[in-house]
C-alpha cells in the first residue's frame, strides 16, 4: 500500500463562539458519518477540539490522496460548512493534504 494521505481541515472562531461550535462539531456526527465510512480508502476519521487555540479539526487518513478529496464534494460536509461558517467560523483554506513521511503506533 502507498504511504496514506492525512487530510486536515481547520476551522477558528473567537472565544464566544467555541463552546457553539463545540457543540455543532458533536452533532455534526450522525449527519456526516454514514456517508463517510461508506467512501473508498478512508483509514480513520478524528474531529477534535481545541479551546485553547479556539479551533476545531477535521483530520482523516486516506489511502490516496483521490480519495482523501472525496470529501471535497462530499454534500452533507459541504452543508455542515455553511451551518458552521453561519454561526461565526472561519475554516482556514485551502483544506491540507498531507504525503506521510513516517508513522508508528497502534495504526501504522
Amino acid at each position: 500500500m502507498p504511504d496514506p494521505v492525512l487530510r486536515v481541515s481547520i476551522l477558528r472562531c473567537d472565544a464566544t463562539k467555541f463552546a457553539l461550535l463545540r457543540s455543532m462539531m458533536l452533532e455534526a456526527e450522525a449527519d456526516l458519518r454514514p456517508g463517510i465510512e461508506a467512501m473508498p480508502g478512508l483509514l480513520v476519521f478524528y474531529a477534535g477540539a481545541d479551546e485553547a487555540t479556539l479551533s476545531l479539526i477535521n483530520t482523516s487518513v486516506w489511502d490516496t490522496l483521490e480519495h482523501a478529496r472525496q470529501l471535497d464534494t462530499f454534500q452533507p460536509m459541504l452543508d455542515a460548512g455553511k451551518r458552521f461558517v453561519a454561526a461565526g467560523a472561519t475554516f482556514e483554506r485551502p483544506i491540507m493534504h498531507y504525503t506521510s513521511l513516517w508513522r508508528f503506533g497502534q495504526l501504522a
